[in-house]
């Protein structure tokens, strides 16, 4: 089984569970590819095996059967982009803060590598927006997990956001910015906003305005099958687009569309795991002393 490994610097404390894992792997005889720069990192804290081979951005991971992400959210994001549209499923092992998308521990690990060779999982696929941009900004990572956004970037000003559904005019926005999350990032930024959890098969966006100047503008949930374009208007000349964890500044006068991506991010879910499930434990969903004890939080 040819694996493909991504992630991040871990602290001192998870280097056994990272050494763990890696002689646990090379006991089942799996080809180990790490990206270049964890690859590093890795070698100079843990012992890794020999025949392991690296691979950059501009490698392809076809003829991967998993994708192990080791890091926190951001990392996992990270990794759905050298993913893309091979849509090879994607663990998360959630060496960070939040773990909302990076779910198994370091403890769980040996766990989770049982689960994979023994096919104990299941596979969730996961909505991505694209966007679109005259001139490009994005390049070929045009997609996302999460969100897209639209914000102020070097005044206290406001600026002006119009917005459009399939050509039709929605609103224009008078805020710090704007929103566009698929469900996956209704418990990312949009939530911060305001914005509505979603369950992960649904098929919509939310629009949320951040900081908005009128009061009773609210988030909206709009169908994946829209088109949603934008014009931005401001003081400033300039602004900044933000795609999960890339942002970019953008002049006044640029033409910008969303959309539902053509593919979509699979993740591999544990049987034990599943959304509801990590509302309660991240977001303390039950914490209520009313709740029977017998009723798992």
């Amino acid at each position: 089984m040819k694996i493909a490994i991504l992630g991040k610097p871990f602290d001192e404390d998870q280097a056994a569970f990272m050494q763990e894992m890696m002689d646990d792997l090379l006991s089942r005889q799996a080809e180990i590819s790490i990206v270049d720069t964890f690859h590093d990192y890795l070698s100079r804290h843990i012992t890794l095996p020999e025949g392991i081979t690296t691979f950059t951005r501009q490698d392809s991971l076809a003829g991967n059967r998993f994708v192990l992400s080791i890091g926190g959210d951001g990392t996992l994001l990270d990794t759905v982009t050298y993913v893309g549209e091979l849509q090879i499923p994607i663990l998360g092992i959630n060496t960070g803060r939040l773990g909302f998308l990076a779910t198994i521990s370091p403890d769980k690990i040996a766990q989770a590598i049982d689960a994979l060779f023994k096919g104990h999982f299941v596979l969730e696929d996961r909505s991505l927006i694209r966007v679109d941009t005259d001139p490009d900004t994005f390049g070929d990572i045009n997609f996302g997990l999460n969100e897209f956004s639209i914000l102020k970037r070097d005044t206290s000003s406001m600026i002006v956001v119009h917005t459009y559904i399939d050509g039709e005019y929605l609103n224009s926005y008078w805020a710090d910015g704007l929103i566009v999350a698929t469900p996956t990032g209704s418990t990312g930024y949009s939530l911060s906003c305001g914005g509505p959890v979603m369950l992960p098969q649904t098929n919509n966006f939310i629009i949320a305005p951040v900081c908005p100047h009128n009061l009773n503008v609210r988030p909206l949930i709009v169908s994946d099958r829209s088109v949603i374009s934008f014009e931005i208007e401001g003081r400033s000349n300039n602004f900044l687009l933000s795609l999960d964890s890339r942002s970019r500044t953008v002049e006044a006068g640029i033409q910008i569309a969303v959309r539902r991506e053509n593919f979509n991010a699979r993740l591999v879910k544990l049987n034990h795991v599943n959304f509801l499930s990590t509302l309660r434990s991240k977001l303390n969903w039950g914490l209520d002393r009313r709740n029977p004890a017998g009723i798992p939080v």
